[in-house]
């Protein structure tokens, strides 16, 4: 029982090991400069694996993930900007890649969108409860007191 438990803590304390550096798994891969580097992971942490989708490139496994550190590596080892890299790959993959998207016409109206049809509907809902009912009158016109008695007519047939 006790051996069980080492065992448990053992290969949980390797798994917590093994996942702590996802995005520098390969020593070979990384930059010289620990400058450079440490601006490439902070880029990692907002480009969106397209594979996975809800992760980082920082977090992500997946092969595409891999070949974007290499590209964003490759670029600030070129001595691009950090706007540079992000309009090349906004201009590549679409603005989705990045996980915090620009502020932009296009984004406040996806985001303020589905607020403003909300408001409008509640808008129009509270006009109709405050607005007087219609007053229906029980009368009915010559002509349709005519018409009344004509299908009544047709029916007594």
């Amino acid at each position: 029982m006790l051996e069980m438990r080492r065992l448990k803590r053992i290969v949980m304390a390797l798994a917590l090991a093994g996942s702590l550096g996802a995005a520098a798994a390969d020593p070979g891969e990384r930059l010289s400069d620990p400058h450079l580097e440490a601006r490439a992971r902070a880029l990692f942490r907002d480009v969106r694996c397209l594979v996975c989708q809800s992760q980082s490139i920082d977090e992500s496994e997946a092969s595409l993930a891999h070949d974007l550190r290499r590209l964003i590596r490759d670029q600030v080892a070129e001595g691009r900007s950090d706007d540079q890299i992000r309009t090349y790959l906004v201009e590549r993959y679409g603005e989705f890649v990045l996980l915090s998207p620009r502020v932009s016409l296009a984004n406040a109206v996806l985001w303020a969108g589905p607020m403003l049809v909300v408001f409008l509907g509640l808008s129009v809902l509270i006009l109709r409860w405050r607005r007087p009912p219609v007053a229906m009158s029980d009368d009915l016109s010559p002509d349709e007191e005519a018409a009344l008695q004509k299908l009544k007519d047709e029916r007594a047939i």
